[in-house]
């Protein structure tokens, strides 16, 4: 299978879809929100996946939707599903090695810090020195103001390339309006999505990408694929 290899000054991952699958927590938890305010879960889970609880809650509860309330619902997801959480193929692997070099990464996720750094401590995967969280942007995805600030806090250059990993059309649309390269995984969406969101590569999930080599300088991904025209969005 063809291999394309290239070098980027820092991968930015989000999380939930890329480096985890909390699908059947994320369930249970927006089902109990359901319930116990009245709502129908499922019409709540067709529009919440990638997208910040507080904008899902601005929708169907905006008399719930502050970030105390958020804050104190996403810290209850890994107590009370943690596990019904898996890490996802490739994860593990990729992550270890780019922070064994210490490389450039961080972790742009539409969950709270609270809820991203449970998880990360439930699978107990690296931990990365950058986190941005939907506490922590005006915004959420599809603006590109996450990886934005991702970058600027990880001191990468403007005219550096940078690796944006995402597995939602709003996340892939994000990375592409901060001036990223977008890897598509086929994790939670159909290829027909995420090539339209404009993924610049698209493969299954994290177990067609390895580490090549670098350090803080920079960082060598290989990307796998059946053949070329497949690894194109």
């Amino acid at each position: 299978m063809p291999v394309m290899t290239k070098k980027y000054a820092a991968i930015l991952f989000d999380m939930d879809g890329t480096l985890i699958d909390s699908t059947n927590a994320i369930i249970a938890h927006w089902t109990r929100f359901g319930q116990e305010h009245g709502l129908d879960p499922l019409l709540i889970l067709a529009t919440s996946h990638g997208r910040r609880s507080i904008d899902v809650m601005k929708i169907y509860a905006p008399e719930k939707a502050t970030w105390e309330n958020v804050i104190a619902l996403e810290t209850e997801i890994p107590k009370r599903n943690g596990e019904d959480a898996r890490e996802l193929p490739g994860a593990r692997r990729l992550v270890e090695a780019i922070h064994k070099v210490k490389g450039k990464w961080a972790i742009v996720t539409s969950g709270t810090r609270a809820l991203a750094e449970s998880w990360v401590k439930v699978m107990d995967l690296p931990v990365p020195e950058i986190f941005v969280t939907a506490d922590q942007v005006e915004n959420g995805k599809p603006d590109p103001q996450g990886y934005r600030m991702a970058r600027q806090l990880l001191n990468i250059p403007a005219d550096a390339p940078v690796l944006v990993i995402e597995d939602a059309p709003a996340g892939v649309r994000a990375g592409i309006a901060a001036s990223c390269d977008v890897l598509g995984l086929l994790t939670t969406h159909t290829r027909d999505q995420i090539a339209e969101a404009g993924a610049t590569f698209i493969v299954d999930d994290l177990a067609s990408v390895d580490f090549g080599n670098g350090d803080e300088n920079g960082l060598e991904i290989k990307f796998t694929a059946k053949s070329i025209g497949d690894l194109f969005g």
